[in-house]
């Protein structure tokens, strides 16, 4: 006989449509770890951590991401393949196929909230299928108190059914699998799909609705850290496979968070989040140290292998090499109490560069940071995806943040350039990629420790302003690339003196160049002549 019955409070759902459902509120994490073992939906790994497998879906499905197209929605929303219409009587029926299939089960309630500024406080009731995806609920959302939670008045609901499966021909989606918006009835509706991405972005797309549109406030798809004195918030843009989780966890600074925060009209930052998700993909204790000792009791590893005795091989990616872990932002030791920051002085933009042309870390003008944030540029290296066997730029607009974005990404950028300049924030592009060649060939990755070494010099003020005499600008990209930085050998600030022929370096820049103009053809309509002046100017002949 199950412990767990004790736990269960008096909580009705009838309100949502879901009838003589057996409803278990608020549990704490040790307990839904314990059910879903007992369940045989998980097990435990050495760590203490909770092991679990999403099924079919080990990462998001864009293609079958929907908003309902309505009169708050359909005149503000980009509509295209990010931003895909769904119809409102459509949701309509299919929330009811939903409600009706989760009536009678056993449930896991959650409230918990998004955004630690009480400014921009966002409640959220989380009504979940599986007691795995509620911890996961528990580990990503903010958690509210007691005293919180005796008054607790949801605004958004999350509706979280993994094993209901679509007919498409009948309910209007793609596939079985769906993640639908209803702005107007406040529901995020989540089903055919056990990957727990899909619930925290959800939330993370709605909110780049709402802070724009209705607060002045600018969402973003970074990680945040701030120094000791807490006036030196540095934010952290980036593509999967660049560093932003590891370079923003940083043993000297406080962690504000790792993937999703908004920008104040009073020019403060705050977390959405109160966890991390981060990919464990070849973690190594010795090189990102936090992260691994964030995987204990409470944490959650999605789709890794598990030897005989429990212990999670990291660079095995047989099941996917999307494997990640999720846990209460707390089981990071240094972290910024509350999840806020004031002033930020200096944003990276992290990259990694396959061709190997970019400058380790350049200064950017604002029309340049707009240019290149719309741009959202890394590459893709052979065994990445399959068929790539060379390196491929690879585009995503607002570094990663376009597939939650509803707006067009430029309206984003028009906020960020304007927040740049109103208070007075420093750029860089950082390349976390490539130098001396390509990849696959004489290049070779950039070193940590001197990644490391340039993002200090950001943060200690020891590259200083633009002068001539301290930069030089790249003939190609026509960004300023620092011509000395601390512990960094000055022939690897220059990525033409790393190559040992000058006529492939140039060739291949333009290659790159090339490719930045080809896809940005797409946005430029929606541009200023400020921002397309932001990109690479020369052309190769």
């Amino acid at each position: 006989m199950s412990n767990y019955a004790q736990f269960t409070k008096t909580f009705e759902l009838e309100t949502y449509g879901i009838k003589n459902a057996k409803v278990h509120y608020q549990l704490s994490p040790e307990e839904l770890h314990d059910i879903a073992i007992e369940n045989g939906q998980a097990v435990e790994a050495s760590s203490g951590a909770l092991a679990v497998n999403t099924g079919e879906f080990t990462g998001r499905s864009p293609k079958d991401r929907f908003i309902v197209k309505d009169d708050i929605t359909k005149d503000r929303i980009w509509w295209g393949d990010v931003n895909i219409p769904f119809d409102t009587d459509k949701f309509d029926k299919l929330y009811d196929k939903v409600v009706d299939y989760l009536s009678g089960k056993t449930l896991f309630v959650r409230d918990s909230y998004a955004c630690a500024d009480e400014n921009y406080k966002l409640n959220i009731r989380v009504i979940n299928e599986f007691p795995w995806s509620n911890q996961f609920a528990y580990n990503m959302f903010l958690r509210p108190t007691e005293a919180e939670l005796e008054n607790f008045t949801p605004e958004w609901t999350i509706v979280n059914a993994p094993s209901f499966m679509a007919v498409p021909d009948k309910d209007g989606t793609r596939q079985h699998n769906f993640a639908i918006l209803n702005f107007t009835k406040k529901i995020a509706l989540i089903g055919g799909t056990g990957y727990t991405g899909e619930i925290k972005k959800g939330i993370f797309s709605a909110l780049n609705f709402i802070l724009p549109v209705f607060k002045n406030t600018l969402p973003m798809h970074c990680s945040a850290n701030v120094g000791k004195d807490g006036g030196d918030t540095a934010i952290f843009f980036g593509l999967s496979g660049t560093g932003k989780t590891t370079l923003s966890t940083d043993p000297n600074r406080s962690l504000i968070g790792d993937d999703e925060h908004g920008w104040t009209e009073e020019n403060s930052v705050f977390n959405f989040e109160g966890g991390c998700y981060a990919k464990v993909i070849n973690l190594d204790k010795d090189h990102e140290p936090e992260i691994f000792s964030a995987i204990k009791k409470g944490a959650i590893l999605e789709n890794v292998i598990l030897d005989e005795n429990g212990h999670v091989n990291f660079a095995d990616t047989s099941i996917t090499q999307n494997t990640r872990v999720s846990y209460p932002i707390d089981h990071i030791e240094n972290i910024r109490k509350p999840s806020i920051g004031k002033n930020p002085k200096n944003i990276f933009f992290l990259t990694a560069d396959a061709f190997g042309v970019l400058p380790p870390i350049s200064k950017l003008t604002p029309s340049q940071a707009a240019y290149h944030f719309i741009s959202g540029y890394t590459a893709k290296v052979a065994g990445t995806e399959a068929g790539v066997v060379e390196p491929t730029p690879s585009f995503s607009a607002c570094f990663g943040g376009a597939p939650f974005m509803p707006l067009h990404p430029s309206k984003y950028a028009e906020m960020l350039s304007k927040k740049m300049i109103d208070a007075n924030v420093n750029v860089w592009l950082v390349n976390t990629g490539w130098t001396g060649g390509p990849y696959g060939g004489v290049g070779t990755r950039m070193k940590l420790k001197y990644t490391r070494a340039m993002i200090n010099a950001v943060l200690n003020g020891d590259l200083g302003l633009y002068s001539y005499d301290k930069y030089h600008i790249h003939s190609v990209f026509g960004v300023a690339q620092p011509r000395e930085c601390p512990g960094v050998p000055t022939k690897v600030l220059s990525p033409r003196a790393t190559w040992n022929d000058d006529e492939a370096y140039y060739k291949t820049a333009f290659k790159l160049t090339n490719a930045f103009r080809e896809n940005f053809k797409k946005f430029e309509a929606h541009c200023s002549e400020e921002i397309r002046r932001g990109g690479p100017q020369r052309y190769a002949f």
